[in-house]
């Protein structure tokens, strides 16, 4: 099992109306994926949102990424996620960014993708239809890997067009192309997500072993996959959850109870009402409900998946559960409720140093390997090539 950490821009309270504060937040968000580098941690996952105040101030996350690639070296940086309506953004510009931070990064980026968060953060853009960006992201997605790999690129498609050929630049890194992945919610999707031969994102706030269904989903619809999306068979799953992880026990447990856990869901509840919410959990601006201080119920919490909570020696105990259900890669939202900033970077430090070496051994990233069989499924050319002789090139041309 691989770990990665998840950052989302999330700010709340009267900071979110306050630049400085703001400021503050994200470079912290840089600086958690920054530091989880140096700790066996394998993938930072930025969230993709639009116009989601308090919730999620990262609408821009590649910016990020590229700070962040300039100061890492082993750690993957993926978009958790980017979502593909062609009337927020045309294909060719979602192409052209996973092919360039796929270089800046030197082939550490994966490609998140999805069709949006809610309703409100759609109408951002004029969609004021949810239910329209499912085909509009069936579409997309298996139109990229072409782009990718033409030197000719043209289309004409149901939602959107490139009517004459064009060669849609850069190329990605290397071999292969950056992993593919779709944020999935029910069954189904997560079926789908298998026979497309991509990962399989899975944003849970439910107790662990209620994913059961969609795991065995999504690798039942692997193991029928004959024909991937991409250049490659991408098996990966990967599931959030939060997490406090501390040498100092009684503080961990402090934290996991403090006032104002669960603010971060009532706003789920709010913004993402593309899917199910959780009746049990309140809608913001409703408060969170307070968990009792009581060590029966945090324990009851922390056996049901709600939660990873403990020293390093519990918390690795707890994570035998996710291996359980068939979880590939974990992820764990950043900076967590009641944690303070040195306590983010301690939580990182203690379990990329203690726990991640007990799952995790292989120092080659799942993605990466399964790139390393990339096979090219389209010619440089759909059209005939052109003729062209350049006469004269400049003396100080690269070669390959």
């Amino acid at each position: 099992m691989e770990f990665g950490v998840f950052l989302n821009g999330y700010l709340p309270g009267p900071g979110a109306h306050n630049t400085k504060t703001e400021h503050m937040m994200l470079m912290r968000e840089a600086q958690y994926a920054i530091h989880a580098d140096k700790f066996n941690w394998k993938y930072a996952w930025f969230g993709e949102h639009h116009s989601l105040t308090e919730y999620s101030h990262m609408s821009a996350p590649e910016v990020v990424m590229g700070y962040v690639a300039a100061r890492t070296n082993q750690i993957h940086l993926s978009s958790g996620i980017n979502s593909l309506s062609p009337r927020k953004e045309h294909p060719v510009r979602y192409a052209e960014r996973a092919a360039m931070l796929d270089h800046i990064t030197e082939g550490r980026y994966e490609w998140g993708t999805g069709r949006g968060a809610g309703s409100h953060e759609l109408a951002s853009f004029n969609i004021m239809e949810p239910n329209s960006t499912k085909s509009e992201w069936e579409e997309v997605v298996r139109e990229i890997p072409r782009m990718w790999e033409q030197r000719d690129y043209s289309y004409e498609g149901k939602h959107f067009t490139v009517p004459t050929p064009h060669n849609i630049l850069p190329k990605p890194y290397g071999d292969g192309h950056p992993p593919i992945w779709v944020a999935a919610g029910n069954p189904p999707t997560f079926g789908r997500a298998g026979e497309a031969g991509i990962g399989a994102i899975a944003f849970n706030f439910e107790p662990i072993y209620n994913l059961q269904d969609r795991v065995n989903a999504y690798k039942e619809g692997i193991s029928r996959c004959t024909e991937p999306i991409g250049q490659f068979l991408h098996d990966n799953l990967m599931m959030t959850n939060g997490m406090v992880c501390l040498n100092d026990r009684k503080r961990a447990r402090e934290i996991a109870v403090s006032r104002g856990r669960g603010y971060l869901v009532s706003m789920v509840n709010l913004y993402h009402d593309t899917m199910p919410s959780n009746p049990m959990v309140p809608t913001w601006p409703n408060p969170p409900h307070p968990i009792p201080q009581d060590d029966e119920t945090l324990d009851y919490l922390i056996a049901n998946g709600f939660m990873l909570c403990g020293t390093p020696e519990e918390v690795s105990e707890q994570i035998k559960a996710y291996e359980k259900v068939g979880c590939d890669q974990l992820v764990f939202g950043l900076p967590g409720e009641g944690l303070e900033h040195e306590e983010v970077l301690e939580m990182i430090e203690i379990f990329g140093s203690k726990v991640i070496p007990e799952f995790d051994t292989d120092p080659m990233h799942r993605s990466t390997r399964a790139r390393l069989n990339a096979n090219r499924k389209y010619p440089d050319f759909q059209h005939t090539p052109p003729t062209v002789e350049t006469p004269v090139l400049p003396a100080t041309i690269l070669l390959p």
